[in-house]
């Protein structure tokens, strides 16, 4: 059995389900958004946002989901679907997933008026309901989520950026979306509980491990769909270059940014720059700050008692820093 469907075991009735709510919720009277709906649920990823909803509202309620809970997974799942399809605008992106991007099928002007109607159904989801508490947890998450992507841009214009910086950066735009998911499973079983902010903390740091392998797979193999060296080429500073940036030499430092800025799209300096952060511990320096909010992670759920929803979110945090793609 696959790892990712050993985790979904214990809530494959609860996500079965949640995939119909899902395709409800986003349904419209409009043939073209029903056309273009359609086309996003039908290419949807790993789905593990969801799925650390669910996760979490079974664990902190022993077993037990509530029809908020499924709102809450879809509206999460709608605002965040609207903020990749604007990223997709935003990055003049023709690919997601491998497959082609709204934009790339349905032109610019198409695809922000669907990140439009997928965000504004997610709000009347939630409004339409009283889940005021479950949308506040989503809104702030976008909120930062925006800041991030912006603070990513101002600095990388300088490229000095520090590693506090860096984990500002990486905890407003990846780990604040799954800590929300995190929350907002706790949330709709247990509000106001300590549980909320205990499984926000979780997945925050899940978050952090998460983006951290993500910027190891920038000097990684072939093998996992994202091309060696893209960060680079865009000039993305992350945590292994910012180590050896920060512990080599001024000459070393010079040449290095250098490179990054106006030589980042020559194929054989971008291998250098890739060979050197290697060979200056940025690596080995990362993975062991990964590792450090992995264990963190796995820590906060030790304090729950044994169940197999536990035992799903423990592979689950094993399974982000172990993944290959």
């Amino acid at each position: 059995m696959k790892i990712t469907e050993q985790i979904k075991e214990p809530i494959a009735y609860e996500m079965e389900l949640f995939e119909q709510k899902f395709r409800l919720a986003m349904a419209s009277k409009v043939a073209l958004l029903n056309r273009i709906t359609h086309y996003i649920v039908n290419r949807k990823g790993k789905q593990m946002r969801p799925m650390f909803v669910f996760l979490v509202a079974k664990m902190v309620s022993n077993g037990e989901v509530l029809d908020r809970t499924y709102r809450g997974a879809s509206v999460i799942e709608l605002i965040h679907t609207a903020t990749l399809v604007h990223d997709d605008v935003v990055d003049d992106s023709n690919k997601r997933r491998g497959f082609f991007s709204i934009n790339a099928l349905w032109k610019n002007k198409i695809a922000v008026l669907i990140g439009d109607y997928l965000l504004s159904k997610g709000l009347l989801l939630s409004i339409d309901n009283n889940d005021f508490d479950l949308l506040k947890i989503i809104s702030i998450a976008v909120r930062e989520m925006s800041e991030g992507e912006l603070l990513q841009i101002e600095k990388a214009r300088k490229l000095d950026i520090t590693e506090a910086v860096y984990y500002e950066i990486i905890r407003q735009k990846t780990a604040t979306l799954i800590a929300a998911c995190c929350s907002l499973g706790a949330a709709s079983v247990k509000p106001d509980s300590a549980d909320v902010e205990t499984m926000r903390k979780f997945g925050e740091l899940i978050g952090m491990a998460f983006q951290i392998k993500d910027d190891l797979f920038d000097y990684g193999s072939k093998s996992i769909g994202k091309p060696i060296g893209i960060d680079i080429k865009e000039q993305k500073m992350t945590l292994p270059l910012i180590h050896v940036l920060n512990t080599c030499t001024k000459k070393e430092k010079k040449w290095l940014i250098n490179s990054i800025k106006n030589h980042n799209k020559d194929k054989k300096r971008v291998a250098e720059v890739i060979a050197f952060v290697k060979n200056n511990g940025g690596l080995d320096y990362a993975v062991t700050k990964m590792k450090t909010f992995q264990s963190e992670a796995l820590k906060i759920l030790q304090s729950y008692p044994e169940s197999s929803y536990k035992s799903s979110l423990e592979l689950m945090v094993n399974y982000v820093i172990e993944r290959k793609k």
